[in-house]
Parts: structure tokens; C-alpha cells; sequence
């Protein structure tokens, strides 16, 4: 049986610890306002027709994109204006990244999950601002960090008073322009009692592997949600598109809106198996 975690407030609903997944999905960036929110809306039905929850995420600045030319995105103002409007129209709860305190404050009037980048999860002003605010605090696993070292990032959230935690896994560095997932880090990260979420789509990224860019490995994305489902999650993050070769951020690691609905019946399937599953532990 798949360890206990908190429910964390997420809105106005709650998501984890009932053993059901929760969706995390969107485009990497806002890009036109029109066809980011199509994305959206499929996926808020694909999401109902499968009864799980569905949490749009978009990203309103890419701080840290390879090159200098890069697109971004529409920035701090326009971009939270513009996550306001796809929350309203989809009714559905909004995450994005905040990457220094002082985007903190506006951001947590908008998005019902502050998301703390990989880079930047063990910077403890940035988690104290975002713990502070009371909105659930989804942490990405640094590259360069053990599972087990993620309990300091829990630690530092927690004196603060926040338990709407989440912590997310999106592989470790092994080499040059490689990440790697190691399924343990799942029922590692569990044990400290709060949910935990796939990052499927980051986790086959070749970083700066295309040069002034990110290259990535879109045919292992299936592959690494099932074995992720089978190791015991609460929630997966997509990045997805209705044509990842027109995105304006990491197209080469996004999976296709319609190969969505598949991908998420089978960790479905495979998640219903994993809660009955029964221990090795000792």
C-alpha cells in the first residue's frame, strides 16, 4: 500500500491523499491568448471525461531559456493578467513559476499554486515569500539533488507555517545535456508526508542540447509516466501543445495535445493498481 500524504488546499478544492491523480498541463509558456486557452479547454475535458483534477499551468516569464535571444514570455503584468482571464473562462485553478520574491506578492493574488523553478528550489527567501502567502507551494526537485535532501525544502516552508506543499520530480543531471529519473525518488519524496508529482515532460529534456536551446526525447514520455504511476504518485506535470514544432519554448520535450487522453487512462490504470500494491518494506 502506497504511504499517506496530506491533502493540500489547491482553490477551492483539495488535491492528494484520496488515490486519485491530479493534472498539471499547459503550454511551457503564455504565448497568443486564443490558442493557449484551446489548450486549456481540451484538456479541462479530457481531464472530466476521466474524472480527475485538471490545474492549467503556463509559464508568464522563462527566466532561465539558453540563449539571450530567447522568447520569454509576456512577462510579470501581462502574464498574470492573462492567467486571470484562462482561470475565469475554464473555471479551473492556475499555476505558474515565480522566480525572485518580489514577483511573490502579485503573483499569489492570481495563481492558486506558486511554483518554485528546479534552479531555485533550495533558495530559502524565495520559499519563505511563497510559503508566507498560505497558497499551496509546488517545489521542483533541483537536478543536482538527492530525493531524500528535499525534507530541508519541506523544513524551511513548514516554519513558516505552510503545509500546502507539493514536491515535484523532474530527473537529475547524469552527464552532459542528460537527465535520468530514478523511480525511488518518489516514495522517498512521499515519505515526508506530502503529495508528489511527475514532471513527465521535463524529465526527457536534453538541457541546452540544441545548442542556444533545449533538445528533448518526446518518444519517452509515455514510458516514464506508466513507470512513474507504478512507483506511486499523486499528480503528473505535462507540458503540452496542440503543435509543439510551432511552440515558442521547449517544443522538442512536449507531448501533443492528442496524445494526452491515452497517456493519462493508462497511468490511471496503473495508479488504481499501485494503491493496492503491497509493500517490500520491512
Amino acid at each position: 500500500m502506497m504511504e499517506q500524504v496530506k491533502r493540500v488546499a489547491v482553490g477551492n478544492q483539495t488535491v492528494g491523499g484520496d488515490g486519485k491523480l491530479f493534472v498539471m498541463a499547459g503550454p511551457c509558456v503564455l504565448e497568443e491568448t486564443e490558442r493557449v486557452l484551446n489548450i486549456g479547454r481540451e484538456m479541462k475535458r479530457i481531464c472530466e471525461s476521466l474524472g480527475v483534477t485538471y490545474i492549467f499551468k503556463a509559464s508568464f516569464d522563462k527566466a532561465n531559456r539558453s540563449s539571450y535571444t530567447s522568447f520569454r514570455g509576456p512577462g510579470l503584468t501581462e502574464g498574470l493578467r492573462t492567467l486571470r482571464y484562462i482561470k475565469e473562462e475554464l473555471g479551473v485553478p492556475v499555476v505558474s513559476d515565480v522566480h525572485s520574491i518580489e514577483q511573490v506578492e502579485p503573483a499569489a493574488e492570481v495563481l492558486d499554486i506558486l511554483q518554485i523553478p528546479a534552479f531555485l528550489c533550495r533558495q530559502t527567501d524565495l520559499l519563505e515569500a511563497a510559503a508566507k502567502t498560505g497558497k499551496c507551494v509546488n517545489v521542483k526537485k533541483g537536478q543536482f539533488m538527492a530525493p531524500e535532501d528535499m525534507k530541508n525544502v519541506v523544513d524551511k516552508i513548514t516554519y513558516m507555517g505552510n503545509e500546502n506543499i507539493m514536491l515535484t520530480e523532474r530527473g537529475f543531471c547524469l552527464g552532459y545535456h542528460n537527465l535520468v529519473v530514478d523511480m525511488r525518488s518518489f516514495p522517498i519524496m512521499r515519505s515526508f508526508g506530502y503529495p508528489v508529482v511527475f514532471d513527465a515532460t521535463h524529465s526527457v529534456q536534453l538541457p541546452g542540447g540544441a545548442g542556444t536551446k533545449s533538445a528533448g526525447l518526446r518518444q519517452y514520455i509515455g514510458n516514464l509516466a506508466r513507470a512513474a504511476a507504478g512507483s506511486g504518485i499523486d499528480g503528473v506535470f505535462m507540458e503540452v501543445h496542440d503543435n509543439p514544432a510551432e511552440a515558442l519554448c521547449d517544443g522538442p520535450n512536449m507531448l501533443y495535445l492528442s496524445q494526452v487522453e491515452g497517456v493519462l487512462r493508462d497511468m490511471i490504470a496503473i495508479n488504481d493498481i499501485t494503491r493496492r500494491s503491497v509493500s517490500t518494506a520491512k
